[in-house]
């Protein structure tokens, strides 16, 4: 298990433990904790600490970007931490297992996974173990690490075209790309249409293997309102793919 080699855990770690909770979104979204920004597009992005790789995960749960509830999440477990000697490297674990997918996504999510007998090839008895006892089975990440904002709303990946946006396809290769080579062909599970796009991206272009890549698995959003009828329609291809992959 590894921090990332780009990890700004170290440059932004005092002044998140310097913010006072509840935490506000204005202190959050605030410019000490921007790191890049295209006013032309709308785009904003932010740090937050989701720099933690499993580099034995034996699946990878892939989104687009964390939304400001996860980032909120993120930044009240380092909060939390404060005072408990613990390392940087298990404050990263902790805020991965606290905050990924976390909200009604995560249930939804588990609840697929469970449907698909993930959790059979993975010798636990459900998918949600993931996140709690069983999390040195998984790497939950983001085709874009940190969080991203457009027009000051969670950025879904699609406005604008993420693969057509230099300022954020550069997050993707410098930062994802760079995390997937650390991983030892782990099953890529990406969530929606959007993630598994970029995905297809990186293997045409020899980023990443395209053999590893659990296509047709929907976003979990509640908001998605079609997503049992894309997993209903996918279901069976992808637990042959998970048998032909774990076999």
């Amino acid at each position: 298990m590894a921090i990332a080699s780009y990890s700004k855990f170290d440059t932004y770690k005092k002044l998140i433990l310097s913010l006072s909770a509840p935490l506000k979104e204005e202190a959050i979204l605030s410019e000490q904790f921007l790191l890049e920004k295209d006013t032309k597009k709308k785009l904003e992005i932010y740090y937050a600490p989701f720099e933690y790789v499993n580099e034995l995960a034996k699946v990878v749960i892939a989104g687009i970007t964390p939304g400001l509830h996860q980032m909120k999440k993120s930044y009240s477990t380092v909060i939390e931490l404060k005072g408990i000697e613990v390392g940087d490297e298990e404050i990263l674990h902790q805020v991965k297992k606290n905050s990924s997918f976390e909200g009604t996504m995560r249930k939804n999510l588990i609840a697929m996974l469970d449907e698909l007998q993930l959790q059979n090839y993975l010798g636990i008895a459900s998918t949600s173990e993931l996140f709690t006892t069983a999390s040195h089975l998984v790497q939950t990440t983001s085709v874009i690490t940190y969080p991203v904002f457009y027009n000051g709303k969670n950025y879904s990946g699609s406005t604008p075209n993420l693969l057509k946006t230099e300022f954020l396809k550069r997050y993707v290769i410098e930062n994802f790309a760079k995390e997937v080579e650390k991983l030892n062909q782990a099953l890529i599970i990406p969530l929606g249409v959007n993630v598994a796009k970029v995905l297809t991206f990186l293997a045409d272009n020899d980023y990443m293997n395209a053999n590893n890549v659990l296509n047709g698995f929907p976003h979990p959003s509640g908001g998605n309102g079609h997503r049992h009828r894309q997993f209903a329609e996918n279901k069976e291809d992808m637990k042959q793919k998970i048998k032909a992959y774990f076999a």
